[in-house]
């Protein structure tokens, strides 16, 4: 009878292929790739660009003209003003949605959602 040779292990074992994400940079890399990247949508372009054309091209927080190039300070962002947490009804919800400047979305946003507040 033939003897049976061992095969070399083709397949890493499992424990190998499942290491959580060591750092905070691979941790937060692992969630965007889990995702939906709704904001490189055409849809979403133009629900940015209604926004925009609704609020005159104006802050609604500060009043400033949305005129600058981006990154400048006053370029234009279209900000969720509840935060939507990849919600698709806040996301697409135009009423939910307040043209604002980069620096105030950057800045003074930021700081509210990092305090809970939305």
């Amino acid at each position: 009878m033939a003897r049976l040779r061992s095969t070399p292990l083709r397949i890493k074992p499992a424990a190998a292929r499942l290491v959580p994400p060591s750092g905070e940079a691979a941790r937060l890399a692992l969630r965007e790739r889990s995702r939906p990247n709704w904001y490189s949508l055409a849809r979403w372009r133009e629900l940015r660009l209604v926004a925009l054309q609704r609020d005159g091209w104006q802050c609604q927080q500060t009043g400033a003209l949305l005129v600058g190039t981006y990154p400048a300070w006053n370029s234009a962002a279209v900000d969720h003003i509840e935060p939507h947490h990849w919600d698709p009804d806040l996301f697409w919800d135009l009423g939910n949605l307040q043209s604002v400047t980069k620096q105030w979305h950057d800045s003074e946003k930021q700081r509210r959602e990092r305090a809970g507040r939305g």
